[in-house]
């Protein structure tokens, strides 16, 4: 009997550990917040989770919806006031989910998107979150004038931070948030460039909020920039790997570019400027259009690479290098069609080491000046155009070493200046020149 009265009770504890298993295997999860983030044409909506969830999404059309559906989660969240300043999401509505322990969201949207959905685990104080990006896939051409823009007399170099706001980037071993150290080194570079009389530097955020990747080469574009510099810190599922790198746009990902911007061309002339008005045919229109915008993206990953060879000189003087040339990849920052730009990864801030030494500020301030460095040298070099620099350069005297089988008349045939001038610019009495001399070729 005392047998069979300890068995029942074991059968009976087993029931309620089971019960219990399967109550909490079945408890919901929960919708703590939700935030709109929009960036122009682009918006993100990241959903708070109480827990790890599945999801399914499809879009309707007619009007355009982007229905989502939240497995085992409740549904008294409400969403009527979420802050939204989208110009793609009329509102966030509930509606009737196929199964009772589900949630069904629904987007109404203003036009028709490129919707992405994933979810992401939880980093430090991140919990779960579903993250919906919406993409606008017939942006509004950009309004060019017919006439020549009036050149900056600076030089302007855009500093893209990398990260920001909902999105962390990169976290350490110790908790070192990527978009903290970016948001820092892009500040110390700012200042330096500021600092310094023909260079202007413009943020493409300077607090804690998240701007899309597919924005960011916008600000390049609406400043007219000489160059963008896009900073981040690396990181590998290893705490091994470690040193910097400099990235340019593949030539893949520029191809895929020069397409979109032909296609907005086929919408809208104004991308020709005043060469639209003389052309006769579309197809001809489009054959410029591509010839025209081909050497100009040629042009801009050729200044890249240059600019890229520089900063590795100068930041292998501070930091270990991963990569010793630079490396080409398909990032959305880099696209800006006009504008040479690259991206920095500053270390590998899964490395502890790099983590320790990057969250040392006077590490921090020799990593900046080295960019700092590279970029003028490289802008001394070459000025653009109509900048304060190059005009700096045009004023001083042109020189010229004297190479061998080189003469006196020679030179001023080639450089179309009077042999009288050249010889008095020079205090010269004869006509003979020395191999290695150093000659001042005069202005006219």
């Amino acid at each position: 009997m005392k047998i069979f009265n300890l068995t029942r009770h074991i059968i009976t504890l087993l029931a309620f550990v089971i019960f219990g298993l399967n109550a909490n295997a079945q408890t919901k999860g929960d919708i703590e917040a939700v935030r709109i983030s929009p960036a122009n044409e682009n918006t993100r909506v990241v959903l708070d989770v109480s827990k790890e969830t599945s999801f399914s999404y499809f879009r309707l059309r007619s009007p355009e919806r982007l229905v989502v559906d939240l497995k085992n989660t409740n549904r008294d969240f409400s969403f009527d006031n979420i802050d939204n300043q989208s110009s793609l999401i009329k509102r966030i509505r509930h509606s009737t989910p196929k199964s009772k322990s589900d949630l069904r969201m629904v987007i109404e949207l203003t036009k028709a998107v490129e919707p992405g959905v994933f979810s992401l685990n939880p980093t430090s104080d991140f919990g779960h979150r579903v993250v919906i990006d919406l993409k606008d896939p017939n942006p509004r051409p950009v309004a060019t004038n017919t006439a020549a823009p009036k050149r900056d007399k600076d030089i302007v170099i855009v500093i893209d931070a990398g990260h920001g706001g909902a999105d962390p980037g990169s976290i350490g071993p110790k908790g070192t948030y990527e978009k903290n150290i970016t948001l820092s080194i892009s500040k110390m570079l700012e200042k330096r460039i500021n600092e310094e009389p023909g260079l202007r530097a413009v943020m493409t955020r300077s607090g804690d909020y998240y701007i899309s990747p597919n924005d960011r080469p916008d600000v390049a574009t609406k400043e007219n920039a000489d160059l963008l510099v896009s900073i981040h810190a690396d990181a590998f599922s290893t705490p091994q790997p470690r040193g910097g790198s400099v990235w340019v746009l593949s030539k893949g990902r520029a191809d895929t570019e020069l397409g979109r911007l032909l296609e907005r061309t086929e919408r809208d002339s104004q991308l020709l400027g005043s060469a639209a008005d003389v052309i006769g045919d579309r197809d001809t229109e489009r054959y410029f259009a591509e010839t025209i915008f081909n050497m100009s993206m040629d042009l801009s990953r050729a200044s890249s690479y240059d600019i890229s060879n520089k900063v590795i000189k100068e930041m292998k003087k501070v930091t270990k290098m991963h990569k010793r040339s630079p490396q080409s990849a398909s990032f959305a920052v880099l696209t800006a069609p006009e504008t040479p730009s690259i991206l920095v990864e500053v270390g590998f801030i899964s490395n502890p080491q790099e983590e320790k030494n990057l969250n040392w500020r006077a590490y921090r301030q020799q990593l900046a000046d080295s960019l700092f460095r590279s970029i003028k040298l490289y802008f001394r070099n070459t000025p653009p155009d109509g900048t304060l620099w190059a005009q700096e350069r045009d004023n001083e005297p042109r020189k010229h070493k004297v190479k061998s089988g080189e003469s006196l008349s020679l030179l001023a045939q080639r450089y179309n200046v009077e042999l009288d001038r050249l010889k008095e610019a020079n205090k010269l009495d004869g006509d003979l020149v020395r191999i290695g001399q150093v000659l001042i070729i005069p202005a006219y």
